[in-house]
């Protein structure tokens, strides 16, 4: 009998399933060799574990490795109901999280703790008060803009039966931004919140008509990140009470807003999305919404919320970039150990919606 042992958490309601024993070490030099050696020998346990009976269709897990780096504290490989995703940021926020309250791993210091992952080296700081961790805020790889305003056909979307206009941009991996309102979708809580079945079939529309017409292409040459990850539906937020305070007191505004990503097989991400706000701040940016350094405040279907800036300018290959730096706090929420049995009817778990 197979036993598998994890430590679970969300980041702003988002899970997060730590393998910690029983799981195959993947082989390989780098992290897209050791992501590539995931999901050709390894992929049954991936879907035993994110899948029913002991997951479900919005599950998300990581693997920690040893790193590839000189410099790399560990190395994180990321889990979810079709595969293996390039990089996530809300698992940054929960790996780091735990492994400091857990002693999973050591660090050489909790003000730079350096993740590899199959996008690049990842660098995380720890604000802990005693044996808590707080809140953890990443510098992610360079993130930019891929496409801008592309026109897409959307059957049954859009106003008046007009293209969809949309955005591409990368944050560790690829996805498409597009106005919820271009699309009648409303992402506030509450009643007139548009259900989520809406919500994904509309983000699967989008994904099947910018796939075909869109060739991706990382400037790194690095082959295994040219897909399109998801979709991000976002909507402003009203400036509230507290904002206009410090605006009185001569402070800045901070530029809020709320999105939902859909990703991979119809997945519905609960946190506002790491990769996928360090894309929209290289978006935001570009478009001259937010200066240089400039905190926005992104919030999820749920309440919570990251805050990303983009912290200086470069490039990647000939593509202008940003690097962005995203916070958030995240929770443990149990420990558990998996059985398989060798006689168990669904070694590979099955999903139903």
């Amino acid at each position: 009998m197979r036993t598998i042992t994890t430590l679970d958490a969300h980041t702003a309601g988002e899970p997060l399933r730590i393998i910690t024993g029983g799981f195959p070490e993947p082989q390989g030099t780098t992290m897209l060799e050791r992501r590539r050696w995931l999901l050709a020998h390894a992929d049954p346990l991936r879907r035993l574990l994110m899948h029913e009976p002991r997951g479900h269709a919005d599950m998300y897990g990581c693997l920690p490795t040893t790193p590839v780096s000189a410099t790399g504290d560990v190395g994180a490989l990321f889990l979810h109901n079709e595969g293996s995703s390039t990089m996530c940021g809300h698992a940054i926020i929960a790996l780091v999280t735990v492994g400091l309250e857990c002693g999973l791993f050591a660090v050489r210091d909790p003000e730079r703790i350096v993740i590899d992952t199959p996008a690049g080296a990842v660098i995380a700081r720890a604000a802990r008060d005693g044996t808590r961790v707080r809140r953890v805020s990443f510098t992610n790889v360079p993130s930019f803009v891929f496409a801008r305003d592309l026109e897409v056909d959307v059957p049954g979307l859009g106003a008046s039966a007009r293209p969809l206009r949309c955005d591409v941009a990368f944050g560790g991996a690829f996805y498409v931004y597009v106005s919820a309102a271009d699309v009648g979708i409303d992402l506030a809580a509450g009643s007139e919140r548009t259900p989520l079945s809406e919500i994904v079939a509309a983000a699967r529309a989008i994904q099947a008509a910018v796939e075909p017409v869109l060739e991706l292409r990382h400037p790194s040459g690095a082959t295994d990140l040219d897909y399109l990850y998801g979709v991000i539906l976002s909507e402003e937020v009203a400036v509230g009470d507290a904002e206009r305070r410090r605006a009185a007191r001569g402070r800045a505004i901070t530029r809020r807003s709320r999105n939902v990503c859909v990703f991979a097989d119809g997945e519905v991400d609960r946190s506002p999305t790491g990769t996928g706000v360090s894309g929209r701040i290289a978006l935001e940016l570009e478009r001259g919404a937010v200066a240089l350094g400039e905190p926005l405040v992104v919030e999820s279907l749920v309440g919570t919320s990251f805050t990303v800036r983009a912290t200086s300018r470069t490039s990647v290959g000939e593509l202008p970039a940003v690097v962005p730096e995203v916070s958030g706090s995240a929770y443990l929420t149990g420990e558990h150990r998996f059985f398989l049995q060798p006689d168990d009817p669904f070694p590979g778990g099955f999903l139903l919606r």
